[in-house]
């Protein structure tokens, strides 16, 4: 009588196409949805509280940090992706990095070399890599007598 409403993207309209010829340096903010058949180095984040929806073709990449609601990736991205809602890792998906997430769908043939975590819905990841501070650090010394 009830179905269980199945986990997926949400509905987000690609405003945003970057053509598998593009080639971006730097950080890219984008809000709606962008499809990525090109290459990017830098982070790619969508735009705080809005649904965003990126898609990483299967020509597509990204060398740095991303974030967005929805993520569906059939591409390469080399850097840790955190995702408020949902991933999609299709079949020629290469993650080299950690995955932050809230609902995860795997196809046969995607990889990923790094963490799977899932997200408790009110904790973000930290995204930077933590700092010693002075009381963290030892003064240990070696000396040979």
């Amino acid at each position: 009588m009830f179905k269980k409403k199945s986990p997926g993207v949400s509905q987000a309209k690609l405003a945003t196409l970057i053509a598998h010829d593009v080639q971006i340096a730097g950080n890219l903010e984008f809000s709606d949805g962008l499809r990525m058949d090109g290459h990017v180095k830098g982070n790619v984040t969508g735009r705080a509280g809005e649904q965003t929806l990126l898609v990483v073709s299967d020509q597509g990449s990204i060398t740095g940090n991303v974030n967005a609601y929805d993520i569906v990736i059939n591409g390469t991205i080399t850097g840790d992706v955190t995702v408020e809602h949902f991933v999609e890792l299709q079949s020629n998906a290469h993650v080299n990095g950690n995955i932050y997430y809230q609902q995860l769908r795997m196809d046969v043939g995607a990889s990923v070399e790094g963490k799977l975590t899932k997200r408790d819905n009110t904790l973000a990841p930290q995204m930077e890599t933590p700092r010693l501070s002075s009381e963290m650090t030892s003064d240990y010394s070696h000396s040979e007598t």
